[in-house]
């Protein structure tokens, strides 16, 4: 598989793109002005307990209060910390109070009204090890499935693992050298020890430790990728990135290249019309069939249509070949589009149990290729697919788009007709409210037309019941469901 990975830099924004066989299957976009927060470590201060949903709001120094739950707070008994599974279960009352300062880190930035969530179970990543300084077990990345191998690198952390923390071993250093890992385990000691010292001499809520910027962040992210080529627009990003790499991970040194095309670099393969579409509810398959992709507060949900797609033997098997095809557009879709937390995936139904086996396998081996963990549930009753994608950054839609300012995000206007016949009550409604002589109606261009042509009769017939005369104003800057009535 070709894999190349396109950096478009500019002063207030970067964006990288992850390209596999001249498809973009990974968008990642990071402005100056809303740099992501996930993996920032802070000195914040309690500022509410919430006994009733088992959680605390932290203030960390942002406009909106972190969330904290109970389940993220590491407990510590006798100056020992007990790991997760065997931590018993206590009450947020007795693991914070209101005031107290707390060192957290963040896990998921702030996703549409909701503030940051946090932990206390501090992390530090490297290019082969992640240090966990509240941890008393070394671990090994499942992605490393040979046994010896396994062994090898659990005896190799548990040798550079000391009482201030225990490492978990990353994908990217199977056959990585005991050297290799020591210096990556004495590199992150040095870091926790910086951020220890800033925390005894910081006393105001505030960052002591900020995560890699995105460019630096995606590479790390990425070893163990067999990329081909790295290429960047910027000589300045170009230069850090050099660096970066020859000091953490040398092996991609090689494949940077610095862009000087004419082109804009993301004209290479398309990606400014690619990421266009994936702002579209609607995903047209090959065959002839299509994805519908709606995004909510509460879940993604995802509908199968066959479309133009007839196949050439049966009904059933359209409908399974369909399905099959759909389960390669939703993996890559949900990798581009960034999608997260609760996805329903409703596919066009099945009657053969081995179709449905089938196709819920081939979603299976198409979301391998995917770094977010995920979780398939398979068919409900109702026929429906129930799956998790863990989400810890906003989606591509809501980093790119903004709420409608006219229908407020619901996708819908009210037609003429409605807004016309809500005029009529409010004029009635104040009227009875109100002495006057006359109203005045400003409204859209369309409605005030529709008010003195189709409802003319309805308007007439309004002036005498209210026995008052109404006259119609257009407004030019109003939308469609905007109207004021005035009385003169």
């Amino acid at each position: 598989m070709s894999v190349e990975v396109l950096m478009n830099v500019t002063p207030t924004e970067t964006r990288v793109v992850l390209v596999e066989n001249g498809i973009l299957q990974e968008v990642h976009i990071e402005r100056q002005a809303k740099r992501g927060l996930v993996g920032n470590i802070y000195m914040g201060k309690v500022s509410r307990v919430l006994p009733g949903m088992q959680a605390a709001f932290i203030d960390i120094g942002l406009d909106k209060a972190a969330f904290l739950h109970a389940s993220d707070i590491v407990v510590q008994v006798d100056g020992d910390d007990i790991p997760q599974p065997d931590r018993p279960e206590r009450s947020i009352t007795e693991l914070v109070h209101q005031g107290q300062q707390i060192m957290v880190q963040v896990v998921k930035d702030p996703l549409g009204t909701k503030g940051a969530r946090l932990t206390t179970d501090i992390t530090l990543p490297s290019r082969y090890l992640v240090f966990m300084p509240k941890s008393d077990h070394v671990g090994v990345s499942q992605r490393i499935e040979e046994g010896e191998e396994r062994d090898r690198l659990k005896e190799i952390a548990e040798s550079v693992s000391t009482e201030d923390g225990k490492f978990i071993v990353r994908t990217a250093a199977e056959g990585a050298s005991e050297q290799s890992l020591k210096s990556d385990a004495d590199f992150l000691f040095r870091l926790w020890e910086k951020i220890k010292t800033r925390k005894k001499s910081q006393r105001k809520v505030g960052m002591l430790y900020e995560d890699l910027n995105l460019s630096c962040r995606v590479l790390r992210d990425f070893v163990g990728e067999e990329i081909e080529r790295i290429r960047v627009d910027s000589k300045v990003t170009f230069d850090t990135l050099k660096t970066f790499t020859k000091d953490f991970i040398p092996e991609l040194t090689s494949v940077l290249e610095y862009y000087t095309g004419d082109r804009p670099i993301f004209d290479l393969f398309d990606i400014e019309n690619e990421m266009q579409r994936a702002l579209d509810r609607r995903v047209d398959l090959k065959s002839g069939g299509s994805l519908i992709i709606d995004q909510t507060e509460a879940m993604t949900t995802i509908d199968i249509n066959t479309g133009a797609f007839v196949g050439h033997r049966n009904l059933e098997e359209t409908i399974f070949n369909t399905n099959i095809e759909a389960t390669q557009a939703i993996a890559r879709q949900l990798r581009l589009r960034n999608l997260g937390g609760i996805i329903i995936i409703d596919f066009i139904d099945m009657r053969d149990e081995e179709h449905k086996r089938r196709v819920l396998h081939s979603l299976e081996l198409a979301l391998s290729k995917d770094r977010a963990k995920t979780t398939i549930n398979g068919f409900t009753t109702l026929g429906l697919v129930e799956m998790t994608r863990k989400r810890t950054r906003e989606s591509l839609e809501h980093v790119l788009c903004s709420e409608c300012p006219v229908c407020q995000g619901r996708g819908t206007m009210k037609t003429v007709e409605t807004v016309c016949y809500e005029i009529m009550r409010e004029i009635v409604r104040v009227h009875k409210a109100y002495e006057a002589d006359k109203f005045v109606v400003y409204a859209s261009a369309k409605v005030s037309e529709a008010l003195v042509n189709e409802e003319s009769h309805a308007l007439a017939e309004l002036e005498l019941f209210v026995s008052r005369q109404i006259t119609v104003q257009t407004e030019p800057l109003y939308n469609q469901e905007q109207f004021d009535v005035v009385m003169m």
